[in-house]
């Protein structure tokens, strides 16, 4: 007699970090229904094989059904598998990473009424393997910040150099060197002047604005050597 296997679950989860206070944050959500109702997760749901063309659409729709929320940066992070992870049975979850600068979400009311953001490093309890997959993106963006342009999601449209500096050393959790972080940004050569708009200063002098030119605004640009890291 032939045994009948038990159904798959498959899932999409997302992994959106932001900076708040001068540091990473992520975006959690009280589950709606069993198991673990009520308790702060990562957004998620699962795949519709109906309707989701592969899984970065499904992220994608989850993100906007459940946030109201596009992301300009979403990337396939990992997948978590196994029999021990959900209390319904085995499953698998294809993990991505988004990243949103504070001010987009605080724009957006119905993300901001319905999420909560946890610092990573004072996570609350977490249900399934959430807190690992966190621990996985967070060490994912800190890896990819020190060779590429990933940080400048976490920005506005408009930016100083300063400004972005600060954005990489959050991220980074340590100083950089004002020189070759300058240095850096020229080599990657993401950044363009706005002509004619400087920072209205305040305190300070007014600095160039800048931001990111077109062919990097859906694309990271990439160097070999990551960046000097104290200074």
């Amino acid at each position: 007699m032939r045994e009948t296997a038990d159904p798959l679950i498959c899932t999409v989860d997302v992994v959106l970090l932001t900076l708040r206070d001068d540091a990473l944050a992520v975006l959690l959500q009280r589950r709606e229904r069993e198991p673990f109702k009520g308790a702060l997760a990562l957004p998620g749901g699962y795949v519709h094989a109906q309707e989701d063309a592969d899984a970065a659409q499904a992220a994608e729709r989850v993100l906007r059904q459940k946030l109201g929320l596009v992301s300009p940066y979403l990337e396939q992070l990992a997948t978590f598998s196994g029999a021990a992870r959900d209390p319904r049975g085995w499953s698998v979850s294809i993990v991505y990473c988004a990243l949103l600068p504070l001010a987009a979400l605080a724009s957006d009311t119905k993300a901001m009424a319905e999420a909560t953001l946890a610092p990573v490093d004072r996570l609350p309890p977490l249900p399934f393997d959430h807190r690992d997959i966190v621990a996985t993106a967070v060490q994912r963006v800190r890896t990819k910040s020190q060779y590429s342009s990933l940080p400048v999601y976490l920005c506005g449209d408009r930016f100083t150099l300063p400004q972005l500096q600060a954005v990489y050393e959050a991220v980074l959790g340590e100083p950089i060197n004002k020189v070759s972080f300058r240095r850096k940004m020229d080599e990657l050569g993401m950044l363009e002047p706005i002509a004619g708009e400087m920072s209205s200063g305040g305190a300070h002098r007014p600095a160039q604005l800048y931001r990111l030119r077109k062919a990097f605004r859906q694309a990271l640009s990439l160097s070999e050597r990551g960046l000097n890291g104290r200074g």
